[in-house]
């Protein structure tokens, strides 16, 4: 069963990365085109060694190469070339149950909110994922939910749907696996308004090779977590590095002091100078920290302000604003350009044309 076409409808757009996924894609490009009226499904090729290309554009999808190798660079792309309302991005390996879409896109809609995250749903007798996996998933979740201060089901999860000012304020810096740990960062990091929703997880089809490499993968997590908390908590980061420097300053500088208070003498001075060395370190760490918490906070606000220059999706009862410059947001309200009256535009989603006949009959609809 197919979404109800209406009469104006958002442009919602799939995006698949895909390397060496002739045996899977084209199920999902196919379950994609099913569950969802008038979606475009881009696949993005990253260096296939196999019909990949061919299979995709038989289902029916749109196929683009991204020539850098990594799902990083593949997102990167293909968030700066494709244009819709409505972002849907999902592995091509078929271990994503579609049919969670259309629920991941109402929620969007009716939040309304710029991410909402498919949190895998993973049958703990029978696992699908790689074997030490679950558990490093867990570790990474609860790493970043301490760091952050806000918890993350699924940080690594490949199935998510986001708003259109959410892909277009997004720098996408990451190369390769990362780029799901940048993703949830910048979402906690920005404070955008998302959510999470369970979604069907499976095993991978017969005929077809997991990507990632667990040591080689997981120290790219790793130290992408790493930095991106030294870049959106430096105070934090450095403050923390300066009190280790402090703690051993003060810890070579203790015999040195006492000694001196005894003698009057300094015999240990390589000690000393040691010391001195620790201190002079934590005092330049703890500057470093409050000049990048300024820097951080210029960037926020900078992020902040391209962020509310783009419309947010259209929601039932509510018609899109337009895009307005950050120039113009930092304009007096006098002197800012006044809003057109647009129509409305009603999204695609499966079983919301019939919610919101319900309710008309119900009287509760036109508000």
């Amino acid at each position: 069963m197919t979404t109800p076409p209406p009469p104006q409808q958002l442009d919602i757009a799939a995006i698949v990365p895909c390397y060496n996924e002739e045996a899977t894609v084209a199920k999902v490009v196919s379950d994609l085109r099913r569950t969802f009226d008038g979606i475009t499904v881009y696949v993005y090729d990253n260096n296939s060694k196999d019909a990949t290309r061919e299979r995709a554009r038989e289902a029916g999808a749109i196929v683009r190469t991204e020539t850098l190798q990594g799902k990083g660079n593949v997102v990167r792309r293909a968030f700066a070339d494709v244009d819709a309302d409505v972002y849907l991005l999902i592995d091509g390996d078929d271990t994503y149950d579609v049919a969670s879409a259309p629920a991941m896109v109402e929620a969007l809609l009716e939040g309304p909110y710029d991410h909402v995250l498919g949190c895998r749903v993973d049958d703990p007798d029978n696992s699908a994922y790689r074997k030490g996996h679950a558990w490093g998933n867990r570790f990474f979740n609860s790493v970043v939910s301490r760091l952050f201060g806000e918890p993350v089901t699924d940080m690594l999860s490949g199935f998510r749907v986001f708003s259109r000012r959410f892909v277009k304020s997004f720098p996408a810096l990451s190369q390769r696996f990362e780029i799901e740990t940048e993703l949830t960062v910048h979402s906690l990091a920005t404070r955008v308004p998302q959510i999470e929703k369970p979604v069907g997880f499976g095993e991978r089809p017969d005929g077809s090779e997991s990507k990632l490499s667990t040591f080689s993968d997981g120290r790219r997590i790793i130290l992408t977590i790493a930095k991106l908390f030294a870049f959106e908590k430096p105070f934090v980061f450095w403050g923390a590095a300066s009190i280790v420097a402090f703690v051993a300053g003060l810890i070579s500088g203790i015999p040195v002091i006492s000694e001196y208070a005894r003698t009057g003498l300094v015999e240990r001075f390589p000690t000393a100078f040691l010391a001195a060395i620790f201190m002079v370190i934590a005092c330049l760490m703890v500057t470093a920290g409050v000049i990048l918490t300024g820097t951080t906070r210029n960037r926020h606000e900078a992020a902040r302000l391209a962020y509310l220059g783009l419309a947010p999706v259209a929601t039932p009862g509510l018609a899109p604003r337009r895009e307005v410059s950050p120039e113009e947001l930092r304009a007096p309200r006098n002197q800012r350009a006044p809003e057109p009256i647009v129509p409305e535009r009603a999204p695609v989603v499966r079983g919301e044309a019939d919610r919101l006949q319900r309710r008309e009959g119900q009287g509760l609809g036109g508000r």
